[in-house]
């Protein structure tokens, strides 16, 4: 009966803390992105309520990280470098978890909002993101893979950082916009959304998910290339040859 009472003593702060923690309600404009011929990309809204206990918000600045982040995948990372006048690869390193998009918006700066502890454990921001390099490579070496490997999918818009631009209204609403580019892969994405304060993660959720699929045509290229591969490798060489005896035929007659 005493260890039952002091393990009720023990678990009641902690009943009371969490009872005390905020909740986040975020959602998304839209759970399903179709690629169709001329897809050129699309802008996607985040945004969500912040409830309170008692409905109170509390004294002093709240901050809002949303995080939209797609499947990871193994990345191998080729350098290319000129030899005789000629470009060949040299060294490469492999990565076996790099999304294959991240894109993070946040009400203010991270490095205003959280410490580099917290940062590294949420994977805040794209000097965070925790790639898993394989491999025995040297730290300085590995630095530049990596480097390397986040600013290539940045110049192709699929990382992205961008500090203020979420929108915080009376510490209760919040909202963010992200650029979906028309070269995103397809597959299941997560929205996650971070409440943040005093540098510290007090609330995380992400339980939002988006689906970006082909649909039409493209669709069915995509099948016949991965499930089909030796007949879709059939049916383009006999598209190529055919093309190339029409052209061959117009121009005899011209």
């Amino acid at each position: 009966m005493i260890r039952l009472i002091a393990l009720f003593l023990f678990l009641l702060p902690v009943a009371a803390g969490a009872q005390n923690v905020p909740k986040l309600v975020p959602d998304v404009s839209q759970r399903e992105i179709n690629i169709q011929s001329g897809f050129t990309g699309a802008e996607m809204l985040l945004f969500g309520a912040i409830i309170y206990p008692r409905g109170v918000a509390p004294e002093g600045q709240v901050d809002v990280a949303v995080v939209l982040r797609g499947p990871t995948r193994p990345v191998t990372l080729r350098e290319k470098q000129k030899i005789a006048g000629i470009w060949i690869n040299a060294d490469s390193t492999d990565f076996r978890s790099v999304p294959a998009y991240y894109a993070i918006a946040s009400s203010r700066s991270l490095r205003e909002i959280v410490d580099s502890k917290t940062a590294a454990i949420y994977e805040l921001g794209l000097e965070r993101l925790q790639l898993s390099p394989s491999g025995e490579v040297d730290a300085a070496e590995q630095k530049r893979f990596v480097d390397g490997l986040v600013d290539l999918n940045r110049r192709n818009g699929l990382f992205r950082q961008e500090a203020g631009t979420v929108e915080i209204t009376d510490q209760v609403l919040y909202r963010a916009r992200l650029n979906i580019p028309s070269s995103v892969p397809v597959g299941t994405y997560t929205a996650e959304t971070l409440l943040i304060r005093d540098g510290r993660v007090i609330v995380a959720d992400d339980n939002v998910q988006v689906r970006i699929r082909k649909t039409g045509f493209e669709q069915l290229v995509t099948i016949m290339a991965q499930d089909y591969a030796l007949f879709y490798g059939a049916m383009a060489v006999l598209v190529s040859l055919l093309l190339g005896w029409f052209a061959g035929y117009i121009f005899q007659r011209l």
